[in-house]
């Protein structure tokens, strides 16, 4: 039987074998919902600004596509180009403002999830259910993904660097978090006194900046992320065969600026090209060339010229783990 056939016709998939359910990861699963709550602030006029839901949409680019799109994902997990340091750690303190775990941990669970994709060891894989793809896998706890393991399987070229080491320091981790909250609320409320506002007017404004700036953006990225683990997983169309259920979800692919052309993704992992064909809308991968152009990117992959000359071909992804060189 075709493998892609049997991945779609099997039946349910078991937890992975670290996991146990009545475990909850507390600091994660407290820090989501604080900031789920927190950004429902965002719903009472007090908390409303134009300026507020300006930066949320700003910020969606700024911290999730370049820090995470971009950096976490197409940077860091597959090397997809290069770029000086200086860019390349800017870009990270970016993707760790979403919250989304540290480069080194993100990088690691991410190549994970290639070796296994869709299968048991998958961390995130939503044929356990749509819930566990999505977010469910962040809730609870996984021995297979304990930090010592994990980094050193997955993640060593990365630590090799200095800066990322740094930020696997909870104090670090702490400062940039609060740093980044605090450019919100102060830039707004300094924002409001020099304009002669009065103090509560001043407060409310950085209040504004700081709910939709910092919480409605976190939260929009953090979903963003997710429904390519667990939307692009189940539903869409298949440009290539491949021996896991990554599909080609249009909605993710617009919403997320080009990781929902996931199918792509998982055929050619390297590529730092998603979207192969010319209605696929990748903002991500214009934005690296972008970076080309102005001399701030180099040896981009491109597309396997084989799928690049006949995208409805067909070719059967690897599972294997390869450990990517490093700078």
């Amino acid at each position: 039987m075709d493998v892609r056939l049997h991945a779609t016709l099997r039946s349910q998939l078991p937890l992975p074998n670290g996991v146990q359910l009545g475990r909850i990861f507390w600091p994660a699963t407290i820090l989501v919902s604080v900031y789920h709550l927190v950004a429902c602030l965002a719903f009472l006029p007090w908390f409303f600004s134009w300026t507020g839901v300006l930066l949320a949409i700003l910020g969606d680019y700024v911290f999730g596509v370049l820090g995470i799109n971009l950096c976490y994902h197409r940077l860091l997990t597959h090397r997809g180009f290069r770029c000086p340091k200086w860019l390349e750690h800017t870009l990270a303190i970016l993707g760790f403002c979403c919250l989304q775990d540290t480069p080194a941990r993100w990088v690691a669970v991410h190549r994970r999830h290639h070796q296994y994709a869709d299968e048991q060891p998958d961390p995130h894989s939503p044929l356990v259910s749509f819930f566990w793809g999505h977010m469910g896998w962040i809730l609870v706890d996984n021995q297979e993904l304990n930090r010592l393991g994990i980094y050193e399987r997955y993640a060593r070229d990365l630590l090799r660097d200095p800066f990322y080491k740094r930020l696997e320091r909870y104090g670090w981790q702490l400062w940039i978090i609060l740093l980044s909250w605090g450019a919100f609320f102060f830039g707004g409320l300094i924002a409001g006194l020099v304009t002669d506002e009065t103090l509560l007017d001043a407060t409310q404004f950085g209040l504004s900046l700081l709910i939709w700036g910092v919480f409605v953006r976190t939260i929009a990225v953090w979903h963003q992320t997710w429904a390519v683990n667990s939307f692009s997983h189940r539903w869409g169309y298949i440009n290539y065969t491949t021996d896991e259920d990554s599909r080609n979800n249009f909605f993710v692919g617009i919403v997320s600026n080009g990781e929902g052309w996931h199918n792509n993704h998982h055929a050619d992992p390297r590529s730092a090209k998603h979207g192969h064909l010319w209605w696929e809308l990748d903002t991500t991968f214009l934005i690296i060339r972008l970076f080309v152009l102005v001399g701030l990117a180099h040896d981009v992959v491109m597309p396997n010229p084989r799928l690049a000359a006949s995208p409805r071909a067909g070719r059967l992804a690897t599972h294997e783990y390869q450990n990517l060189p490093t700078d």
